[in-house]
């Protein structure tokens, strides 16, 4: 999903990270010099030029989805530079059909799929990216820079914007960005590590600007890896994550960056057998798996925990909150799903199964179970609950989690969620 202020404002902005995505689409082996070209133009961020090269490689080359992938992302790009709503209209709309085609012809890159649900969203391309006119216009002057593979004058125009609105995050990010693709476009050793290097200094002021966006972690993750510092560059797309854990966006920096350096990634398998329900205040069911109540020697049978704590949360027969979430959350007038109580309930278990183990009745722990045990050691027990198992109402409580324990947050990626 996209951020709609960042896809209306920067179509080219998905560009950034997801350009080598395209890698994963099945190129058709033509020995073409004509079709090379109109995709080594493509790949230099020179969307105005490279747009007839691949309008005329596709006339030739209609089924192939290295082409007609290219092809649709640049017409989307050009679009947006496009002020008449019915002409922006009819290249959006053939955009979204030539990438569907692409799609068809096996193209499941990730940049494929997040410009087509750009592309089916509403078009806002024209809204402003800020309210001060200096910086509204050396963005937009920016922008038709970067478009036409201008780095240079693109980051000159973004400089300036950055200075006439000190607040502007997409300046800096962009301006990053362009330093990113002028490394990217050169051979030369040093050349791109200076840039890579200028491209993190863009970032980092992108961060201090609003460190709760994903963009400029993700960006300079990329940046970081294209140099080789491996370790850094992972480290930046956690941070992604944890900017903004419930966007799809978020996610793909640390995917790629897993499945380029053959490493696993995965949340600790916990399927809790039991659920809680309520039709109405003062009524709660409980479910639990059958397998629970017979005892044995696996602790499963302290799941039964489980459901008694959550119960204790939900609202009494007059519609009131319970004792339990007014306290939590003495700000809040109705009952919610939230981090404090899941974290309870699944600390309870654990409390169980510890006091069991203890008294040697246990054997040996169901898999989900160890996996609930080494979290609570660790006292990782709730950013598990808030990446890997959270549900509407617990979303709520991640910003106010993520000011306190941004430290905890991380230590899940690096020592849970990443797979040594």
């Amino acid at each position: 999903m996209f951020a709609s202020k960042l896809i209306a404002n920067r179509t080219l902005l998905i560009l950034g990270t997801l350009l080598l995505l395209l890698g994963s689409v099945a190129a058709q082996p033509q020995n073409d010099p004509e079709r090379q070209k109109a995709i080594d133009m493509y790949e230099s961020q020179n969307m105005v030029a490279a747009l007839p090269l691949l309008e005329k490689a596709s006339l030739a080359y209609p089924n192939d989805p290295a082409i007609l992938s290219r092809l649709g992302f640049t017409i989307y790009a050009v679009s947006v530079d496009e002020k008449d709503a019915a002409k922006r209209k009819n290249m959006r709309d053939r955009a979204l059909s030539i990438l569907r085609r692409s799609q068809k012809l096996g193209d499941n890159s990730n940049l494929t799929q997040m410009t087509v649900a750009a592309l089916e969203g509403p078009d806002a391309t024209q809204l402003p990216f800020t309210n001060i006119r200096a910086a509204e216009a050396a963005i937009r002057e920016g922008e038709t820079a970067f478009m036409r593979g201008d780095m240079d004058k693109a980051i000159a125009a973004y400089e300036r914007a950055l200075k006439a609105d000190p607040n502007l995050y997409d300046a800096a990010l962009y301006a990053g960005d362009a330093e990113f693709k002028k490394a990217m476009n050169s051979t030369d050793p040093q050349f791109r590590n200076d840039h890579f290097n200028a491209a993190g200094i863009w970032f980092a002021k992108a961060i201090a600007i609003d460190a709760n966006r994903e963009t400029a972690y993700r960006y300079w993750g990329d940046a970081l890896d294209a140099a080789g510092k491996i370790n850094d560059a992972r480290d930046k797309f956690v941070e992604a994550i944890i900017a903004e854990p419930y966007s799809q966006r978020s996610y793909v920096g640390l995917t790629q960056w897993a499945e380029k350096h053959q490493i696993s990634l995965g949340h600790p398998k916990i399927e809790i057998p039991s659920s809680v329900s309520s039709t109405k205040p003062g009524e709660v069911n409980i479910a639990i798996d059958p397998s629970t109540l017979k005892g044995g020697d696996d602790g499963s049978g302290a799941w039964i925990t489980y459901g008694l704590v959550r119960a204790a949360w939900a609202s009494k027969k007059d519609g009131s909150r319970s004792e339990k979430f007014a306290r939590a959350y003495p700000g809040e007038t109705a009952y919610r799903h939230s981090l404090a109580e899941e974290h309870e309930a699944l600390q309870t278990v654990a409390q169980s199964v510890q006091t069991d183990m203890k008294a040697n009745k246990i054997k040996q722990l169901t898999i989900a179970l160890d996996n609930l045990m080494r979290l609570q050691t660790a006292g990782l027990l709730e950013p598990y609950i808030l990446f890997a198992h959270p549900d509407q109402g617990i979303a709520r409580d991640y910003g106010a989690y993520r000011t306190a324990n941004r430290a905890k947050l991380r230590r899940y990626w690096l020592e849970i969620a990443i797979i040594k």
